[in-house]
């Protein structure tokens, strides 16, 4: 059977699979199963639209610009196995080029004087603080039926994301373009998340595979970075840090609000003066970057709750995780090490982890991967 009956032959398969899932699910109501089969069908599309890299290099109609973004990532790809410990599997080993600027547009809401987000929980992945949308319609559908119960809501379009193993993660046109160092980053990020991942633990999940990529791309820029390319990411992380202390500080203001025993028009009032203070001191913080604008499209929204209910989520635990892989001194050793906090029950892993870190304030130098998304890689 040639290659691509057997690409076909187990997308058929998946797919059949799927169906007969998306059945048996049908029984929770209508509008789960929809949710499921949009789900369904658009990681069946970004699979079979894949195509192995050495394929595209192969065509001669492929850009010359993206052939050496893919030869890039196949260098990462090898690092992330040969110095990192990195599971050598099919993922990022194909690539996609989708007509539309994310993979997915994820929907994040809370209450009107809270800060901690719904949840929704699903099957693998278990409950998370989000709901993901191959549609961007079908996003701002659902959001604005949590507009109508009166949540705050946030629509914000996502890069990249991980099948956790279960399927091969391609490449994807949403990424490929960005710097080497993001692009480093960003792979690493998704393949730890196949080392260790516990279901409805966000923040252990993402403080995680931050370590992962953090102490990844050190050794990267080591060993394939110039001094111009070190320059540039200090410069970048720099800019992310001091913009994850602004959202910080406003959120804290916030929780801090809400915890007054106050009227709701008290409240009300409060949180809008928040949320103004915040975009006049992002234009101060422009200034000082002499204009810089990467982060404008964090503000495409009006302000509210769900921009700010997961600062923190991808750095809570970073000290504790840090810490582990200076006692374990290698990735081997350091992911057998958390395979075992993630098989702890939560309270277990809790005091563990506050063994390996004692509980601080996030502070400058906590920099969030929600954060970074949204600034666009040069």
């Amino acid at each position: 059977m040639s290659q691509p009956a057997r690409r076909y032959a187990r997308a058929r398969l998946w797919l059949g699979r799927w169906r007969l899932g998306l059945l048996l699910l049908g029984l929770a109501g209508c509008a789960q199963l929809q949710y499921y089969v949009q789900a369904a069908q658009g990681q069946y599309a970004l699979w079979s639209d894949a195509r192995p890299i050495e394929d595209w290099l192969g065509d001669p109609a492929t850009d010359p610009k993206l052939k050496a973004r893919l030869e890039k990532a196949l260098l990462i790809r090898r690092f992330a196995v040969q110095e990192l410990g990195l599971p050598d599997n099919s993922s990022y080993r194909n690539y996609a080029a989708l007509s539309r600027p994310f993979v997915l547009w994820n929907v994040v809401a809370t209450p009107e004087f809270s800060l901690e987000p719904l949840r929704w929980c699903f099957p693998i992945a278990g409950c998370v603080s989000y709901r993901g949308y191959y549609s961007k319609d079908d996003a701002l559908a659902f959001a604005a039926g949590l507009r109508e119960e009166g949540k705050d809501v946030q629509v914000g379009g996502v890069p990249a994301y991980s099948t956790l193993g279960w399927f091969s993660d391609p490449l994807l046109s949403t990424f490929i373009h960005y710097s080497d160092a993001e692009l480093a980053r960003m792979i690493f990020h998704e393949l730890a998340h196949q080392v260790a991942y516990v279901p409805g633990d966000s923040t252990f999940n993402e403080s995680f595979a931050t370590a992962v990529e953090e102490a990844g791309l050190e050794r990267w820029l080591e060993l394939y970075g110039n001094e111009a390319m070190r320059a540039a990411y200090v410069q970048y992380n720099a800019r992310r840090q001091a913009f994850l202390a602004l959202l910080i500080t406003h959120r804290n203001m916030l929780e801090q609000l809400y915890a007054q025993k106050s009227s709701a028009r008290h409240k009300r009032t409060r949180k809008a003066a928040i949320f103004q203070h915040l975009q006049s001191e992002y234009q101060l913080l422009k200034t000082s970057w002499g204009g810089y604008a990467g982060y404008d499209r964090w503000f495409a929204e009006p302000l509210n709750n769900a921009h700010l209910s997961a600062v923190g989520t991808y750095h809570e635990l970073l000290p504790a995780f840090r810490n582990l892989l200076k006692q374990e001194r290698t990735f081997v050793r350091f992911y057998v090490a958390v395979q075992n906090l993630a098989s702890l029950d939560l309270p277990q892993r809790q005091q563990r982890l506050q063994q390996l870190s004692p509980p601080v304030m996030l502070h400058a130098d906590n920099a969030s991967q929600s954060v970074s998304s949204a600034e666009p890689s040069k």
